[in-house]
């Protein structure tokens, strides 16, 4: 039987996945002209990709969310949450920053710090699930490529 706190736990997971969700998509505009007309790294991925990566990503952010908040124990799953809450507020600077103000270097920095805080989520989500956790590093991937093509967008401009 789930408790009152598994319950929350997976909601506030799921929130703060739709957090990102929302607030990345404030924030971005590929089709800009100001993004267009910047150097782009020769090696960037396809337009393609970023449209399938990103809804598989949130999916499983969701699911890892909620499967750690219903396998885990109480403080594992508020650190878990607490962390992930981090990696979203790094993710969501990134946005923001290289969208924004154009600070492309300090928008790196935030990447990179959501990349690092996905290796302590994954500790957890492996403890959870190995499944979830096989369906997870794809995200932990894509952001450590995301970090070097924001960091190569930095250089280059």
């Amino acid at each position: 039987m789930k408790t009152a706190f598994q319950s929350i736990a997976s909601f506030a997971g799921v929130g703060l996945v739709f957090l990102y969700a929302i607030g990345a998509a404030k924030w971005t505009t590929t089709g800009s002209s100001w993004y267009r007309s910047l150097n782009a790294p020769s090696w960037q991925p396809p337009d393609f990709i970023f449209g399938i990566i990103w809804p598989y990503n949130f999916v499983i952010l969701g699911v890892a969310a909620v499967t750690v908040a219903n396998r885990l124990s109480t403080p594992k799953v508020i650190t878990y949450l607490s962390i992930f809450a981090l990696s979203v507020i790094c993710a969501l600077t990134w946005s923001y920053q290289f969208y924004g103000p154009h600070n492309l270097g300090l928008a790196s920095l935030a990447l990179i710090g959501t990349a690092v805080l996905t290796i302590p989520m994954l500790f957890f989500i492996y403890q959870a699930s190995l499944a979830v956790f096989i369906a997870t590093l794809p995200y932990q991937i894509w952001v450590i490529i995301a970090s070097y093509l924001s960091s190569t967008y930095a250089k280059l401009n």
